[in-house]
């Protein structure tokens, strides 16, 4: 110390911390009073804002208090110098932590809004927090005296190691990053890859792609695999998707009659059933005529995939009734085998030899030829 510690300056010193302290105590309900009204808001990145000012502003106002008190101490200049720097570290890493915590929440919620689910796509959102907190802690190393061009020059010398050595696991990211800036693939699609697997895509992370089956299963794809695999992505160009449905009539029916009826149930359908689109107008297509029946499609609309099985399985029940209230049939497979009788067939008599030059003759053979059943 510079000189004796005084009664004046313990009184300084306390009041510095009680006004660090009341300051950050003050923040902090006035930020609970802010968080509260930025509930109200539609925009969702002033809650993660003051979400993350709650956090920091008490630490920083208490961080003021003591940097204040070792001020009015007598201290040594490398004593108070060092009780800055300390400070100064202090409040780049709350800082550090604050900001990598903003900007990963305001990605997540951008992924949010973009992909209507609550998964999100974290390979993003991991990698904005891991620049935020790079960044800050070069900066706090520059802030204590610590060269960062060597630690960079040995970064760069060590990546190419590390680079061959996660080969893999590179190509993974990289598969990540593109699929998700390609924008072929989003969390919230329903996919179906050549191999068979298919699902709702819930997260695809740094290494791999999480998608959820209709059955709650989950099937992990390493991302690599699936930018080189043949996808199908039902939600892409538009999450409305049409569902054919196959049917059949009988041969004696009034086909203009079929179709009249058909239409007016799948309109009731689209209309009443969860799932449909109402604006969108039923089609019937004849097509075959087959070995029991004229068989047609039914056109449908669905606002995404998984509604087609309600849609289906409405429609089915309805159309069924309906029929049975008009009178429609839908036949059975039927199929019809002809027999035909069996043709005498006479096979010519052997000529009879004369006496003593061979043995006696065989009597006439009448064979049946059946015919075939078709």
């Amino acid at each position: 110390m510079n000189r004796a510690l005084t009664l004046h300056d313990l009184v300084v010193v306390g009041a510095a911390l009680a006004a660090g302290a009341a300051l950050g105590l003050l923040s902090r309900i006035a930020l609970r009073w802010l968080a509260e009204r930025a509930r109200r808001t539609r925009w969702t990145g002033d809650d993660i804002i003051v979400d993350a000012l709650r956090t920091l502003a008490p630490w920083a106002a208490l961080a003021a208090g003591v940097s204040a008190a070792a001020a009015a101490l007598p201290l040594t200049p490398a004593v108070d110098h060092s009780v800055n720097q300390a400070l100064i570290a202090v409040l780049i890493l709350l800082t550090t932590v604050a900001a990598a915590r903003v900007v990963a929440d305001l990605v997540r919620t951008q992924a949010l809004s973009r992909s209507g689910v609550a998964g999100t796509a974290t390979i993003f959102v991991n990698i904005a927090r891991v620049v935020v907190l790079a960044m800050g802690v070069l900066v706090l190393l520059e802030t204590l005296g610590v060269s960062i061009a060597p630690l960079l020059t040995a970064l760069g010398v060590g990546g190419l190691a590390v680079a061959l050595a996660l080969q893999d696991t590179l190509a993974n990211l990289f598969a990540g990053v593109h699929i998700l800036a390609s924008k072929t693939v989003q969390p919230g699609h329903y996919i179906r890859l050549g191999s068979g697997e298919e699902g709702y895509v819930v997260d695809i992370n740094w290494r791999n792609t999480t998608v959820r089956q209709l059955p709650d299963n989950l099937v992990i794809i390493p991302n690599a695999k699936l930018a080189g695999a043949i996808t199908t992505n039902f939600h892409q160009p538009e999450q409305q998707m049409s569902v054919l449905i196959q049917a059949r009539v009988d041969y004696d029916s009034d086909l203009d009659h079929v179709e009249r009826v058909s239409v007016a149930v799948a309109e009731e359908v689209m209309a009443e059933v969860a799932g449909g689109v109402p604006e969108h107008e039923p089609v019937i297509r004849f097509h075959t005529f087959g070995e029991s029946g004229i068989e047609f499609s039914v056109v449908l609309r669905v606002q995404e995939f998984s509604d087609q099985y309600l849609i289906k399985h409405e429609f089915l029940k309805r159309l069924h009734q309906r029929y049975r209230t008009e009178g429609i049939d839908v036949p059975l497979p039927v199929r019809t085998v002809v027999l035909h009788q069996p043709e005498q067939i006479q096979l010519p008599a052997q000529r009879t030899p004369e006496p003593g030059r061979g043995p006696a003759p065989k009597p006439a053979v009448t064979m049946s030829k059946a015919g075939h059943g078709s």
